[in-house]
């Protein structure tokens, strides 16, 4: 027993000493100075790029000198960020995606999360022993989206072939990228985590840590995603060879998209489930559609605010803004003790009504004219209060605001319980993009999944853990059932001012999306800071609500505060009854906003440095 023992602790000496050599100096140059300098704003007259990445920006902006349009110039990006922020990002998962056309001057929704099997129902999860969804698990997996997504946009709005704009993504793949800071810290797990990771999902082992589960990732470190290459070849392939036989564009892109749904991408993910004991099927994927839809506005004085549908958080950012129209901010001060409890209090009351009215619209009826009715936010601003809410404040009843009458049976969603799943969190976050094209033409998304779930063998692909924002409670709007979207947080905004694209703007985050969006926007507008630095203000987040991923934790009447922040107001929120919460110096747990904003006959991109993102323009 003691020479067994003796043993161990010589292995775990070695063990420890390859974490070390893992935590060396990078071998590649950062692209963000290692002293965390702060960005410049880009300018440009011709077009604009910010997305979660230069190597992104880098590609759309060569799309765009190529003749290629936002869309077109898009579609290479998202494709770019699957790769370099695969483990924030991947494909093929959610894409949440907002259109503007500069001929009509409208702007188009696209439904980008995917569906609940037919075999997800609450009664199997619970008769299975599940009461909330499970993670690293392949029933986490949501059907994919980003295809569908990808070759839409390309046949509606795009005039490039996917073969050609998948390119720069494969090149990236096959001849690696530096791993930067963000894709370091969120693959930063301690050694026992790396081991259980490779034991329960060798597969995303092998892609993520190259089959050296004791060794951590370096800063800068050459990084490949190999299989991912072969799996997007395969699929721009078979639009090559479509255009051959005589097909037409939007019909080669439709290959491409069968190729996936219904072809040899579907065979191989509906193998994985089904020696995983998952619940896809291959009607499941042949009958996936995302789809058009109109957006959600709201308005904040001469601004109009847009947003996808109640599938998404995103009619939190209109709604809060809606609600703060008419107070004086700006005499509160820009980050004052009262200014922060008034945005959170605004924050607050929209989200209880998220969390009783969002869901997929196509399952549920939401009052969504209700909501976004000045009337009804006149309402609930009369709610705010000298002090902390404490808690969850009520949800409102906006059907007294709508014009239809519910026949839904607006059940109470439970009482929420602390729960707790067991996790390895391996990879986090999401990220962004946004683009102006030389037109006007503009396209918001926000792509966003993790490898937390068994990657499909041979192909790179990440089906991500999205179920896991569905309630296993048949009162809550976002409760699953099958073909449903359960309410994701990926939530991409635009502005319009006098009927024209003003901005374009997203951010990562889970919860604190919407809540950094409201603040860079107010931060802009009420207090006229150069967009630039209102990216690089220091934020607050509310975390007084359960959680969107499952197990939906809770910590009532709680703020998060950037360090600068909680030296100097962590005192007067306490005396408020805030439970506060301090972070480091712009921590990306607050968000990482890329905006474009059309002003004054010129572009302005901006980037924000608690993540590698980057704007640049002409």
């Amino acid at each position: 027993m003691a020479n067994f023992f003796k043993f161990l602790c010589t292995f775990f000496t070695f063990l420890f000493l390859f974490q070390c050599l893992g935590s060396r100096r990078p071998l590649v140059p950062s692209y963000v100075d290692p002293q965390g300098s702060l960005r410049e704003v880009a300018l440009g007259k011709k077009y604009m790029v910010a997305t979660g990445n230069p190597l992104a920006t880098k590609v759309a902006i060569k799309v765009l000198e190529s003749g290629g349009n936002a869309v077109d110039a898009a579609v290479a990006a998202l494709l770019v960020l699957n790769v370099t922020n695969g483990e924030a990002a991947s494909f093929p998962s959610v894409a949440p995606t907002l259109v503007y056309d500069q001929k009509t001057g409208q702007v188009k929704s696209y439904i980008g999360a995917g569906t609940a099997p037919k075999k997800a129902t609450i009664e199997w999860f619970k008769e299975n022993g599940y009461d909330v969804m499970p993670k690293n698990s392949i029933l986490s997996q949501l059907l994919p989206a980003s295809p569908d997504v990808i070759v839409r946009l390309l046949q509606d709005h795009g005039t490039k072939s996917f073969s050609e704009l998948v390119q720069p993504a494969i090149a990236v793949a096959e001849e690696g990228f530096p791993a930067n800071r963000i894709l370091v810290k969120n693959l930063d797990l301690p050694l026992y985590k790396r081991l259980g990771f490779t034991i329960i999902m060798p597969y995303n082992s092998e892609v993520y840590l190259e089959k050296k589960w004791w060794y951590g990732i370096r800063e800068g470190e050459l990084t490949k995603r190999s299989d991912l290459a072969k799996t997007w070849r395969s699929m721009a392939n078979e639009e090559v060879e479509s255009l051959k036989k005589g097909k037409s564009r939007k019909q080669a892109l439709e290959s491409v998209r069968d190729y996936f749904y219904k072809g040899p991408v579907s065979d191989a993910i509906v193998k994985l489930h089904s020696e995983k004991n998952g619940l896809f099927t291959k009607e499941d994927l042949a009958s996936y559609t995302g789809g058009w839809e109109k957006p959600v506005t709201g308005e904040f004085g001469e601004y109009k605010i847009l947003s996808n549908q109640t599938w998404t958080q995103g009619p939190v950012v209109p709604m809060v803004l809606q609600l703060l129209d008419g107070i004086n901010l700006k005499a509160m001060g820009h980050n004052s003790p009262e200014y922060i409890h008034t945005v959170s209090q605004a924050i607050e009351l929209v989200i209880s009504d998220r969390e009783k009215y969002f869901g997929d619209p196509k399952f549920l009826d939401v009052p969504l004219e209700g909501l976004l009715s000045k009337k009804y936010a006149s309402v609930r601003r009369m709610l705010i209060q000298k002090d902390a809410f404490g808690m969850t404040p009520p949800f409102g009843n906006p059907w007294m605001f709508d014009s239809k009458k519910t026949t839904s049976s607006n059940l109470q969603p439970n009482e929420t319980k602390d729960q707790t799943v067991s996790e390895i969190k391996y990879g986090k976050d999401t990220t962004y993009l946004s683009i102006i094209d030389p037109a006007g033409n503009a396209v918001s998304l926000t792509p966003s999944d993790f490898p937390q779930s068994p990657m499909v063998p041979g192909t790179g692909l990440t089906l991500g853990i999205r179920m896991t924002q569905f309630r296993l409670d048949p009162n809550h709007p976002s409760s699953l059932a099958p073909g449903k979207r359960p309410r994701i947080t990926p939530n991409p905004g635009m502005v319009l001012k006098k009927g024209k694209l003003w901005i374009s703007f997203g951010t990562p985050g889970g919860d604190v999306q919407s809540q950094a969006m409201i603040q860079f926007f107010l931060n802009v507008i009420v207090f006229g800071m150069d967009p630039q630095k209102a990216v690089e203000a220091p934020r607050f987040r509310s975390v007084n609500w359960p959680d969107s991923f499952s197990p939906h934790t809770y910590r009532p009447g709680g703020i998060e505060l950037e360090e600068s922040l909680y030296n100097s107001v962590s005192d007067s929120l306490k005396a408020k009854g805030y439970k506060v919460y301090k972070k480091g110096h712009l921590d990306n747990d607050f968000g990482a906003v890329c905006a474009v904003l059309n002003e004054d006959k010129r572009l302005i991109g901006v980037a924000d440095p608690r993540e590698e993102s980057w704007a640049e323009g002409k």
